[in-house]
């Protein structure tokens, strides 16, 4: 009787890998009626396909979206890495109208979101390297300087940046840092910890009218590099008046100005830009420097709101130095993410 039964289920073709075969193959017509024979596929779906070709232009084209008004153009560089999340809702819309138009429509903005930041998906972080920086908008209202100093020295930076600080909270980073950095510098609202000696220090005029930048000579063992550091002006977005960057955008051209006029050939730009490297309004600085994100990190490397991290707008930018690795440390007290960078400086630079 068991033999029986087994012929039995044999036969009905429970088993047998070519009924399995028929019946997935059965299954894939059953989900793809509607698609084939069907002319409407390219009827439908006309809509999202329109939206597919303008989000393309839009990323592909967003240096020409002007800033007349409301900044519109900067505001959309600051968050142009997330325009890609329009692709999937718009994958999934022409799935569901079964839009051959719209899924062939959606190749424009994929093509352009993957030349644009596809190689940032990839790790690019190598070894070697013999400068490690870091900086970090430690947040006047920081509740915990001392903790968030200790914690940002842990990365093992050599040289360290501090954007907004605090008058009254300077002497508890100085005590903080003491024992890892031998020299620093403060001017105004940010300052500079180093293990190597620094000289040539003074301020950055950036329009301001109070000082939020300063520059200083590291004398690192491969030999003299100019280091920056700045906490550029905050922008906002109101509904009335739109991105309001515009004090932004002229102390970004100031630091372009001093940055274009320093003598060393090795720099390094350390500070809360409070803007992306997309954004043009800070073309003044990006077309001296070059992110070592881009080039050596993992990632985009967001460090902007700590909670959920949105934007990049805290940078390190180098020039006449190999970026060897790039990465965000862990959150502090502060309402940014600490980020670090390690350089092979140029001997060869002169």
């Amino acid at each position: 009787m068991a033999q029986q039964a087994y012929m039995t289920e044999t036969d009905s073709g429970g088993s047998d890998p070519e009924h399995r075969q028929t019946r997935i193959r059965r299954l894939f017509d059953r989900g793809t009626t509607g698609w084939r024979g069907d002319r409407r596929i390219w009827r439908r779906g006309l809509i999202t396909a329109v939206v597919a070709v303008l989000l393309a232009g839009v990323m592909a084209g967003h240096s020409r979206i002007p800033n007349v008004v409301g900044n519109l153009g900067s505001l959309t560089e600051t968050f142009l890495p997330w325009f890609g999340l329009l692709v999937p809702f718009l994958l999934l819309i022409a799935f569901v109208r079964k839009s051959a138009t719209a899924l062939i429509a959606l190749v424009l903005p994929v093509s352009v979101w993957l030349n644009n930041f596809g190689g940032l998906l990839f790790d690019k972080t190598g070894t070697g390297g013999d400068l490690t920086v870091a900086t970090h908008n430690v947040n006047a209202d920081n509740a915990d300087p001392a903790g968030t100093a200790r914690a940002v020295a842990a990365s093992g930076a050599d040289v360290l940046a501090l954007e907004e600080l605090k008058a009254s909270a300077v002497p508890t980073y100085e005590k903080a840092l003491e024992r890892k950095y031998t020299h620093h510098a403060v001017v105004g609202t940010v300052g500079l910890w180093s293990k190597y000696p620094v000289s040539d220090v003074r301020a950055v005029d950036i329009r301001l009218g109070w000082k939020r930048a300063m520059r200083t000579t590291v004398a690192t063992p491969s030999g003299p590099v100019a280091v920056y550091v700045a906490h550029l002006p905050s922008v906002r977005v109101k509904l009335e008046a739109g991105f309001t960057a515009r004090q932004r955008d002229k102390s970004a051209e100031a630091l372009g100005e001093a940055i274009s006029d320093e003598k060393l050939p090795r720099k390094i730009l350390l500070g809360d830009l409070n803007g992306t490297t997309n954004d043009r309004a800070l073309t003044a600085i990006t077309s001296q420097l070059r992110s070592p994100q881009g080039a050596a990190g993992s990632g985009f490397g967001f460090s902007w709101p700590a909670s959920f991290p949105m934007a990049r707008i805290d940078q390190i930018l180098v020039t006449g130095v190999e970026p060897k690795t790039s990465w965000t440390l862990p959150a502090t007290g502060s309402d940014h993410l600490p980020i670090a960078a390690r350089v092979k400086v140029d001997t060869t630079a002169s």
